[in-house]
């Protein structure tokens, strides 16, 4: 299932393939012994025929029972084992690719991807195909040539045969792959363009619930889930065809030893034994191209998946320190700080630079599209800077091992999302946290009283549209995750859109709080009323700094907006 060499996988993957490989090799020993053992059946049927009819001899007969009962009972043990192997080597996909795939499709979203749901749907898919039939094919196929040399043995003809029937099998087999293989592939990357698609519209669904676009929305599913569904009815059905000639040819093939069998034994060249044996080996060799032509869905949609799950394991690949670093005392630098967004050509972000020291609060404003969300999200280390670089006490928070980094650092994002779990374990960061800090923060966050009243209070479910919570409470729950901890770099993006006069004032206290202990903070803000919190104000314009410094020096230069003229009510027949 490889398609390139394993030391150029990802390691995840790698590890991963190094394991499964070994549990092949495990499975393909069983089915050297199974395979072995199922010459039980034509050999018996030939004893049974050649000697114990001519001799009518029961003792003989119960011999070769008792042989070949104990035989197909060991084959039936290893089978089981072959197939619980091939269970086992499922599960290793489930625990090693899980978490590794999951976090490489949250570097893919954080890029504008939408592979996130497609990426464990695949590892369903690889997981589905390592214990169905379909993977052991090939297995089958390495022992046809021992089947073929018992027909040999057994005489030329039935080997002959055999051998012209692998062949036309083979290229059934190839006709397949030319014929089913594009628009199964095509059908497969629809399908998951098609799930991105309706991903994308629950997430919107309130402004398409709104704006009446539910019928306009449905009609283009409608039309990608035909468009799906006309390649895979073109692709199956080709499968389908090919598999029914397969079958059919296999029973002729099998019919036509039958009849070569009687001619041999009618010209007194071969034993009856041999022709019903040789009829039941040719079944047996001929079962697994029938196999795989049967089964070639399953290997093209699981080598699609493997295909997808090793893009996105390698882009995603960390490039990050893996070495946990020490508490910082907050001092902030930003170095000619330049930022291009992939597949863009023009930067958001130009020649940035500035450097706040520790318990210092920044005040970033700017007009719609200066680039301020796009700096609140290479502060935190979301984006990799295109050009310089951001550096808390020394260190590039790109670069920074994200964990220990994470306990050092708070963000509110302008677009608040809160995960799937209760308002304790959204505040402590999903962990399970220190009850007494998830308390204090709630209560710098000014919500624990708010918190109280809730159903069952920190117990709370809450979730990304879930949990009866406003806009605002969602808010100042993230404000109090982002202060969770006592972090020493504060990054907040809007904080105060949702918040009412009691919000805000809650919110100018933490911030005041965050101040106090140290915390450098960053906010970017709109409001005269937080701007009034802040000691130092950086103005952004079209990516570049226009203007730095402390606050009153900032304000000073910066041209209020031209008053709106008065309007005045004209009543009627009065002149205006």
């Amino acid at each position: 299932m490889t398609t390139a060499s394993p030391s150029r996988e990802p390691a995840p993957l790698r590890g991963t393939l190094r394991q499964i490989g070994h549990g092949l090799l495990f499975a393909a020993v069983l089915n050297c012994f199974a395979n072995a053992l199922m010459l039980i059946v034509p050999l018996f049927t030939m004893q049974v025929y050649d000697r114990v009819m001519t001799s009518h001899s029961t003792d003989t007969l119960v011999m070769l029972l008792i042989v070949a009962v104990a035989g197909l009972m060991l084959a039936g043990v290893l089978e089981y084992i072959r197939g619980r192997t091939f269970q086992i080597l499922g599960g290793i996909v489930a625990r090693r690719l899980n978490v590794p795939a999951l976090q490489a499709a949250v570097v893919d979203a954080l890029g504008g991807g939408k592979g996130t749901s497609q990426t464990i749907r695949d590892l369903n898919e690889l997981r589905t195909f390592l214990t169905g039939s379909a993977i052991a094919v090939p297995l089958e196929l390495i022992w046809v040539p021992l089947f073929l040399a018992v027909l040999f043995l057994l005489h030329p003809a039935y080997g002959a045969v055999a051998c012209c029937a692998a062949v036309l099998l083979i290229v059934l087999s190839v006709i397949t792959d030319l014929a089913t293989r594009r628009p199964l592939a095509e059908a497969n990357e629809a399908a998951a363009r098609t799930f991105a698609e309706v991903g994308a519209t629950v997430r919107h669904a309130e402004a398409i619930e709104a704006m009446g676009m539910l019928p306009a929305v449905s009609r283009r599913w409608q039309e990608s889930q035909a468009h799906m569904s006309d390649l895979l009815d073109r692709g199956s059905s080709r499968a389908r065809a090919l598999a029914a000639v397969t079958r059919s040819l296999r029973l002729i093939l099998q019919i036509g030893t039958m009849a070569i069998g009687v001619l041999l034994v009618l010209d007194n060249a071969a034993s009856p034994g041999s022709m019903m044996a040789s009829g039941m080996l040719m079944s047996r060799l001929l079962h697994p191209f029938e196999q795989l032509i049967d089964g070639w869905r399953q290997w093209v949609f699981a080598l699609s998946a493997y295909g997808r799950v090793r893009t996105m394991l390698t882009n995603s690949a960390s490039r990050r320190e893996t070495i946990p670093m020490p508490r910082p005392e907050g001092r902030l630098s930003i170095d000619r700080l330049g930022y291009i967004p992939p597949g863009a050509d023009r930067p958001v972000l130009r020649n940035v630079s500035f450097a706040l020291e520790p318990g210092e609060v920044l005040g970033v404003i700017g007009p719609s599209g200066a680039g301020k969300s796009t700096l609140a999200r290479l502060l935190v280390g979301v984006w990799e800077p295109t050009a310089g670089g951001i550096f808390l006490d020394g260190h590039s928070t790109w670069l920074w091992e994200r964990e220990s980094f994470g306990k050092h650092v708070g963000y509110v994002p302008q677009s608040v999302a809160l995960l799937e779990g209760s308002v304790r374990e959204n505040i402590a960061r999903m962990q399970e946290g220190d009850p007494a800090a998830v308390v204090a923060a709630a209560k710098l966050a000014g919500i624990h009283e708010m918190i109280g009243r809730l159903p069952y209070g920190y117990d709370t479910p809450l979730g990304d549209t879930t949990g009866g919570l406003s806009g605002g409470q969602r808010q100042r729950v993230a404000l109090a995750r982002a202060l969770y901890g006592n972090p020493r770099l504060l990054v907040l993006d809007e904080p105060n859109s949702n918040l009412d006069n009691l919000g805000e004032e809650a919110l100018m206290q933490a911030i005041a709080r965050a101040k106090a202990d140290g915390t450098t903070v960053v906010m970017i803000t709109h409001r005269p009323s937080i701007v009034s919190a802040v000691d130092k104000l950086l103005v952004l314009k079209d990516g570049m700094v226009e203007q730095f410094g402390p606050r009153a020096e900032v304000m000073r230069t910066v041209t209020p907006a031209a008053p709106k003229p008065a309007v005045r009510l004209v009543r009627a027949g009065e002149q205006p």
